[in-house]
Order: structure tokens, then sequence, then C-alpha cells
């Protein structure tokens, strides 16, 4: 599989609040990425995703992980203890 750069997949992202109200989308598209892991999540592999969006390429879905993974990386985590009050 060819690798590609960080700008590129990136590149592939949009957000836009005219756009899915802000949601990140894949670019060109209306089609979020968070649709796009659901999907992986229940198991439907990139090649049936591109069956169902012929649209897409199969960079889109490598720049839709690439992006969530990014946004997961600098996110802080806060456990929470046992019987702690919220």
């Amino acid at each position: 599989m060819k690798k590609m750069n960080k700008a590129r997949l990136l590149n592939r992202i949009e957000v836009n609040p005219k756009i899915m109200a802000g949601k990140p989308v894949i670019a060109g598209t209306r089609v979020p990425i968070d649709l796009i892991m659901r999907l992986h999540a229940q198991g439907v592999s990139t090649e049936e995703i591109l069956e169902d969006y012929p649209h897409l390429e199969k960079e889109d879905i490598q720049a839709v992980l690439f992006y969530a993974a990014e946004v997961l990386s600098d996110e802080e985590v806060f456990p929470l203890v046992a019987g702690e009050n919220k």
C-alpha cells in the first residue's frame, strides 16, 4: 500500500460551518467522518464502504482514520474513579 503524507491526507478532510453544521466531512462531500468510523466499527470493510459510496476513494477512508487518530492523540483523559461524585 502506498503511504501518503500527513498534509495530503488531512487535505481530504473538510470542516466548514456551512456543510453538515461544521462536522468534519470527506472534502467535497457531505459524508461525515463519524459515519465512516461507525461503519468500520460495525465491521463494514473499506471495500464495502467504497461500493456503497462510489464517489469516495480508498485514500478518503485512510484520511478518515488518520484524522480520527490525530484528534484522539491530542485528547486529554481524566479517568473517573468509582465512588466519586460527578
